[in-house]
C-alpha cells in the first residue's frame, strides 16, 4: 500500500471518528490544533486506524505523533515491521 492510499484511509478514519470535514484532513494537519481532537478522540482514532490497517501500534510509538502525515509514517512503519516475523515462521514469499 503506497503512502497516498495510507493517507486516504487515515483521512477516512479522521472524518468518521473525529467528525471533521475531509478537506481539513491534510498531510500537515495537526490533530489537536487543526482537527480539534482531544486525548479521548485520539485514542478512538488510533483504535480505528489499527483496525482499518490491521496493525498494532505500541503506545510509546504514539508520542510525538501530531500530524496526519506523521500518523501515515507510523502506519507504514507498523505495516513493514511484521514482515520479519512472517519470514521467521517459515512462510515464504
Amino acid at each position: 500500500m503506497d503512502r497516498q492510499e495510507v493517507l486516504a484511509k487515515i483521512a477516512d478514519a479522521a472524518v468518521e471518528v473525529l467528525g471533521v470535514e475531509r478537506e481539513l484532513v491534510t498531510e500537515n494537519a495537526n490533530f489537536k490544533d487543526d482537527l480539534d481532537a482531544d486525548s479521548l478522540d485520539l485514542v478512538e482514532f488510533v483504535m480505528a486506524v489499527e483496525e482499518q490497517f490491521d496493525v498494532s501500534i505500541p503506545e510509546e510509538k504514539l508520542e510525538g505523533i501530531g500530524t496526519v502525515g506523521q500518523a501515515a509514517d507510523m502506519v507504514i512503519a507498523a505495516q513493514e515491521s511484521p514482515a520479519p516475523s512472517a519470514a521467521e515462521s517459515g512462510t515464504s514469499a
